[in-house]
């Protein structure tokens, strides 16, 4: 038989959103579905940061919805702030593709803002087709030559980037009503809350 539990989001209309690419964005080892992968330090508070703010916040992943449990229970156990999580559906072989066309989906047909991204080298350009500002494309790792002028290298890692968000100006609060839509809380942990699942 197939089980299915989910939480299903009704969102409004020009609801301001700040994206985040799980895999190079946060882990500073090895990938999520790898064994004991570290977070990047200060990366929760950054996410935090922007809920905070009333935006809501949406993870992104090229990954097949059959690791679901596996990247829910890290991002659980590293207390990651509740939000929207998209996976692909079965294996992909364009996974930056995957992640253009959900995003762009947001936009098109449900009227997303896109206020800022977070990935790595390789999501800028999903980000730049979204029509996200360059300065609030906020890329992670190995940035080549070319690749720094279309985007916000944090070269100095979230720390330093948290405290340029926390400074007078730097950040506003979102314009949208995102704060009825995700719960202000953390991932569950798996047993606490219903997690989707295909058997």
């Amino acid at each position: 038989h197939t089980v299915l539990g989910l939480h299903m989001a009704v969102v409004p209309p020009q609801t301001e959103a700040v994206v985040f690419s799980i895999d190079g964005s946060f882990t500073a080892s090895i990938s999520v579905t790898g064994k004991d992968p570290k977070v990047r330090p200060s990366s929760v508070d950054v996410v935090r940061h922007w809920q905070d703010l009333g935006f809501l916040i949406i993870y992104v992943t090229g990954r097949p919805c059959m690791q679901l449990r596996k990247v829910m229970s890290w991002l659980s156990m590293h207390n990651f702030p509740h939000g929207l999580v998209s996976f692909a559906d079965g294996f992909s072989t364009d996974p930056l593709g995957h992640k253009k066309e959900f995003l762009n989906l947001l936009q098109q047909e449900h009227n997303i803002l896109v206020h800022a991204g977070y990935g790595s080298s390789k999501d800028i350009s999903v980000y730049s087709s979204l029509g996200v500002k360059l300065e609030n494309i906020n890329i992670v790792g190995k940035v080549s030559k070319k690749q720094l002028h279309l985007c916000n290298h944090l070269s100095d890692g979230y720390a330093a980037h948290l405290t340029s968000l926390a400074a007078p100006g730097a950040s506003r609060p979102a314009q949208g009503n995102a704060r009825m839509v995700i719960p202000r809380t953390c991932f569950g942990l798996p047993g606490q809350i219903p997690v989707n699942l295909r058997q």
